[in-house]
């Protein structure tokens, strides 16, 4: 009796081995199956993601320019844009895109997007002159230059001028002395900045009048003074005052016409 209660013990602890070992061996196949289907899984989705990638990255069908525009023509820099792209529509560098627009005299900002079906979208801010800098550039609100091809539209802008790290030094000036020379009915139509520091400013009459660079407002208030005294009933025949003296101006008459010459 003894020995059978004592087989009977010993063959439990090896029933018990032989389930342990099969369920093991479903655990491991169960994540072998897992894996396996993750894998084929990732597989699919790759497959899928390059086919969407293929359908979605064709050649651009249009370049579309949105914005306002005054001086711009969105339809010549569409196709300047569309002319320069050498790449379907998820390739194309749109950083470099954006680069050319800012290339552009007339482009203050751009934002640039893709859109389907297969199109680049430019939004477009575009500069507004408010002055003439020099012979050849303009003056946006903000003190920057730009270079576009001047119009003769702009010729009515103010003309400013001195060294290019000073532009909204001088455009601070200018408005500054028009609101001075209103009091007098005058209204400036340049203002110039040496280098030296000097200044020189131009009325809307054709009078030009060399401040220099020391006691500026005190010259003009003078200066006013003078004009409205007598020379404003000359301001014609005059084409420079010098106001850099202490005790009065020194006046450059223009040149008077030759009647010899009317009178061939």
């Amino acid at each position: 009796m003894m020995q059978g209660r004592q087989a009977s013990h010993s063959a439990v602890p090896d029933a018990q081995v032989l389930r342990v070992s099969a369920g093991a061996k479903r655990g491991l196949l169960r994540s072998i199956l897992v894996l396996v289907s993750l894998v084929i899984f990732a597989g699919l989705c790759t497959a899928l993601a390059q086919q969407v990638w293929r359908w979605l990255d064709k050649p651009v069908t249009e370049v579309r320019v949105l914005g306002d525009a005054r001086h711009l023509n969105k339809t010549e820099l569409a196709q300047r844009l569309a002319a320069g792209l050498n790449a379907p529509l998820l390739q194309l560098d749109l950083s470099r895109l954006q680069e050319r627009l800012l290339e552009e005299p007339w482009v203050r900002g751009a934002k640039v997007r893709r859109d389907w079906p297969p199109a680049i979208e430019v939004r477009i801010d575009e500069e507004v002159p408010v002055a003439r800098w020099g012979d050849k550039g303009l003056l946006n609100h903000e003190g920057d230059i730009f270079w576009p091809e001047l119009k003769p539209e702009y010729v009515s802008l103010p003309r400013l001028n001195g060294p290019a790290s000073d532009t909204g030094r001088v455009m601070a000036q200018f408005h500054d002395l028009n609101r001075m020379f209103q009091s007098a009915g005058l209204k400036l139509s340049g203002l110039s900045l040496e280098a030296r520091g000097a200044w020189t400013l131009e009325l809307d009459n054709g009078m030009r009048v060399v401040v220099g660079r020391e006691r500026v407002t005190e010259r003009l208030a003078r200066f006013i003074q003078i004009y409205r005294q007598g020379l404003a009933e000359h301001a014609t025949q005059i084409e420079q005052v010098d106001i850099r003296y202490t005790n009065g101006v020194a006046v450059k008459w223009r040149p008077k016409p030759d009647t010899d010459e009317k009178a061939g």
